[in-house]
C-alpha cells in the first residue's frame, strides 16, 4: 500500500495536536504566515526597483540616442 490513507492522515493530525497543542500550532502557522508574506513583499519590491531604475535609465539618455550604436561604432 504505497498511498496514505484518510485515516493515517487523522492519526498522524491527532499525535500533532497532542505533542504541540493547538495554541503552538496557530502560533507557528500565523509566524509562517508572515514569513511567507514578507518574503512575497520583498521579491515585489525588488522587481518594481529594478522597473524604476529601467525607467530612470530610459528618461537620463538624451532623445535619439542609442546606446549600441554607439557601443558598435567605438568597438569598429
Amino acid at each position: 500500500m504505497a498511498g496514505i490513507s484518510l485515516w493515517q492522515l487523522l492519526i498522524i493530525l491527532a499525535i500533532v495536536f497532542l505533542l504541540f497543542g493547538t495554541k503552538r500550532l496557530r502560533g507557528m502557522g500565523s509566524d509562517l504566515g508572515e514569513a511567507i508574506k514578507g518574503f512575497k513583499k520583498s521579491v515585489s519590491d525588488d522587481d518594481s526597483t529594478e522597473q524604476e531604475t529601467k525607467s530612470l535609465q530610459k528618461e537620463q539618455e538624451p532623445a535619439g540616442s542609442d546606446t549600441e550604436t554607439k557601443d558598435k561604432t567605438n568597438n569598429q
